[in-house]
């Protein structure tokens, strides 16, 4: 079997190896064949949902959610308890090649699960390294390799009976694991270093590091059915570095946008295109590929805030875009480029993956409503100078956004800035009808200006969030700060880890 399931934004369709596909490896550059999967009731659309805790089972048959598959409390919740046996931050997704089994990563709990996808139910979990992240099945099936990016490791995980084979050391914060078409190599991008390691899956050893990269961060990439390119996106450089994997070099650094996420390939009766999710603005790009340079088609305005992962259906005829601050998906139809359905599910989707003929039409077993009917509201913010933070620059994006979300009997408050004050300090208000200010948080800047997260959880029943200069960030604040990011590692930088938990 010859072509892979990968984690969020990697290959459309895994399957069509069953149909009796023929894959050239990534070194050779030549085209897959591959035969198209048309959308069924037999398919399902999977999404990570990190404040629900839940996978959303979605038909997209009939673009309906069918129910949730709870792996943990909602967030908070019972959380923090010393006897809580629950998963935490469900983020990343991959799917086993014959489409049985999910791979389900929670980065808090730093768990996997394997779940069949015929019962919906959990096979196994393994406990991994630090802030796990991202990975994808070997061509067999039978492991599931995952990024740890607070351990510096991928860790190799037995996807038939659960538990750690192996963890391989690879350099400072890997972020995911993508695997070659021919299953033959592993590439890892990572949040402190602007590289990608490859890996030879059969040996585990380290063979090349694609240097030249246009940041150090890189919070997701794919790689293209045809094994020929890689991209790997830089989230808060609003930057994608597009990698040649047959002569394992950088091509070109495309400038995209703020908070620039997955990219996704999709080979449409058109030709090859990238669809990358750009979070800040609300949009979704689509690229042509070349085979050098990648030309901007077009830019595709999403029904919702915050796009994050993607994937396409087996067909290439559609293209699923998860609503990180909407708790929806937006449903694109390849031909036109234009949303054509959104979706409601769980709370703040992460990674999201299609998988063609994965179960039996109608089949809901043993799935719940968790995070179901709790859809997250954006309100409006006020700046320091009395102008609105959450007017869109069609170019840098929104300066404040203000999301709350109802968890467990609380709103989790949740705040991103940017081009604030640098490393300064500021106040954050719950601000009523009537002007009166109720004190929500308060948040430091990094040297650029920019809060990636802060979150509070309490009460909500303001109008608008306002936020006033409190003084300049002393070092004490900036750790305090970095530390309810909840993911310090040794080596992560603190700048890295405030992307972390919604990357």
């Amino acid at each position: 079997m010859a072509m892979l399931g990968t984690g969020a934004g990697g290959l459309a369709v895994a399957a069509i190896a069953q149909a009796g596909s023929e894959s050239a490896g990534s070194k050779t550059g030549a085209v897959s064949r591959q035969t198209p999967i048309p959308v069924s009731g037999r398919d399902r659309l999977y999404t990570a949902d990190q404040s629900s805790n839940t996978v959303s089972v979605i038909d997209p048959s009939t673009n309906k959610t069918l129910g949730t598959i709870k792996l943990g409390d909602q967030r908070v919740g019972s959380t923090y308890s010393p006897q809580y046996l629950g998963d935490s931050g469900v983020h990343g997704l991959a799917i086993s090649p014959d489409h049985q089994r999910l791979a389900v990563v929670s980065i808090t709990s730093d768990t996997v699960d394997i779940v069949d996808t015929r019962t919906n139910k959990v096979l196994s979990t393994t406990d991994v390294g630090r802030a796990a992240h991202e990975g994808s099945f070997t061509a067999d099936g039978k492991q599931f390799w995952v990024a740890n990016r607070g351990r510096d490791t991928v860790t190799i995980v037995d996807a038939v009976r659960g538990g750690v084979i192996v963890d391989l050391r690879v350099g400072e914060g890997p972020s995911k694991v993508v695997m070659s078409p021919d299953g033959t190599h592993a590439y890892v991008n990572h949040i402190s270093k602007p590289e990608i390691t490859v890996i030879d899956v059969r040996s585990h050893r380290i063979t090349n590091r694609i240097t030249g990269l246009g940041d150090t961060f890189s919070s997701d990439q794919a790689i293209s059915p045809d094994g020929r390119e890689l991209w790997a996106a830089h989230k808060r450089a609003g930057k994608v570095s597009v990698i040649d994997l047959v002569h394992n070099k950088v091509v070109t650094v495309l400038d995209t946008g703020p908070d620039t996420n997955h990219p996704q390939f999709a080979d449409t009766r058109t030709g090859g295109h990238v669809y990358l999710t750009v979070g800040g603005l609300d949009e979704t790009w689509v690229y042509r590929r070349t085979g050098g340079v990648p030309v901007l088609v077009t830019k595709i305005k999403n029904h919702g805030h915050a796009p994050h992962g993607a994937w396409a259906s087996g067909d290439y005829s559609r293209m699923y875009i998860g609503l990180e601050k909407s708790d929806a998906v937006d449903v694109v139809d390849t031909t036109t480029n234009k949303v054509i359905h959104t979706i409601d599910i769980g709370q703040e989707p992460q990674a999201v993956v299609y998988a063609p003929a994965a179960t039996t039409v109608g089949n809901t077993a043993n799935l719940g409503r968790q995070g179901l009917g709790q859809q997250v509201r954006n309100v409006p913010t006020i700046l320091p100078d009395g102008t609105a933070g959450d007017a869109l620059d069609p170019v840098k994006g929104r300066v404040l956004e203000a999301t709350i979300r109802p968890v467990s009997g609380l709103d989790m408050i949740q705040l991103q800035a940017r081009r604030l004050k640098p490393n300064t300090v500021y106040q954050a208000y719950s601000t009523g009808v009537d002007g009166t200010k109720t004190p929500v948080r308060s948040f430091p800047t990094d040297e650029n200006g920019n809060t990636p997260m802060a979150l509070s959880f309490g009460a909500f029943d303001g109008k608008s969030i306002s936020i006033e200069v409190k003084g300049e960030a002393t070092p004490v604040q900036k750790s305090a700060f970095a530390a309810q990011s909840g993911m310090h590692s040794h080596n992560v930088k603190t700048a890295d880890l405030l992307y972390c938990d919604c990357c």
